[in-house]
C-alpha cells in the first residue's frame, strides 16, 4: 500500500501525540533558543507566529523576548483561513482550542518571516499540516512569499513526494534534535 498524505499525517499525529511528556519542557526551550537564535540575525522584522496547540511546540517563550524588538503578529481564524493581527494580550481561546489575540481592522499585507507548526514534511520539505489546508490559503494570498520556518516538536519526515502543489515549502525546520536548512529554495530578495 503506497504511502498517501492521510497515512502520514495520522503516523505523524500518533509520533507527537505519544512522545514522552516529561521533557516537553525541555525539548520547547531547545526549539525556542535555536529559533530566538535564527531570528536575531535579522533587523527590523514582521513576523507571524503561531499560537501553540498543547501537542505542538510553545512558542511563548520566542514571542515574549522578541516582540521587544520586532512586530509580532499571529493569525485570527475566518472562514477557512486566517488575517494576520497583532500580537496582544489577552488571548482568548476560539476555534480548535486556538489562542487568539483579538480582532484588528488593520490590514497587513507583507510579512518577513512566517513561523509554522508542521506535523510532518515530505521529500521536498512540503508541509503536511492538521489537513485544514488554513496556512496553504493564507500562504496563496499573498503578494510576496516570506522566509518560512517549519516548527516541529517532534522530526517526523518522509522521503516520499506526497504532497500537493499547493502545499507550502520552508526555507528551514527547527526540532528539538533536528535542523534542516532547505537547500533547494530560490529566494528573490528585491
Amino acid at each position: 500500500m503506497p504511502l498517501t498524505k492521510a497515512i502520514f499525517r495520522q503516523n505523524c499525529l500518533d509520533k507527537i501525540k505519544n512522545s514522552p511528556k516529561h521533557n516537553r519542557i525541555y525539548k520547547n526551550a531547545k526549539i525556542n533558543k535555536e529559533l530566538i537564535k535564527e531570528l536575531k540575525k535579522f533587523k527590523n522584522l514582521k513576523i507571524l507566529f503561531y499560537t501553540s496547540l498543547p501537542f505542538e511546540a510553545n512558542t511563548a517563550k520566542s514571542i515574549n523576548i522578541l516582540r521587544k524588538k520586532y512586530k509580532i503578529f499571529v493569525p485570527f481564524m475566518e472562514g477557512e483561513s486566517f488575517k494576520m493581527v497583532p500580537f496582544r494580550l489577552p488571548l482568548k481561546k476560539r476555534k480548535f482550542g486556538i489562542y487568539e489575540a483579538g480582532n484588528s481592522l488593520r490590514k497587513i499585507k507583507k510579512i518577513d518571516v512566517a513561523i509554522v507548526p508542521v506535523v510532518g514534511v515530505d521529500g521536498n520539505l512540503q508541509r503536511v499540516g492538521f489537513g485544514k489546508g488554513m496556512y496553504d490559503r493564507f500562504f496563496a494570498k499573498l503578494k510576496k512569499r516570506p522566509y518560512t520556518i517549519f516548527i516541529q516538536s517532534e522530526y517526523c519526515y518522509t522521503k516520499e513526494l506526497i504532497c500537493d502543489d499547493y502545499d507550502i515549502t520552508c526555507d528551514l525546520i527547527i526540532t528539538p534534535h533536528v535542523r534542516v536548512q532547505n537547500k533547494n529554495m530560490v529566494i528573490n530578495r528585491k
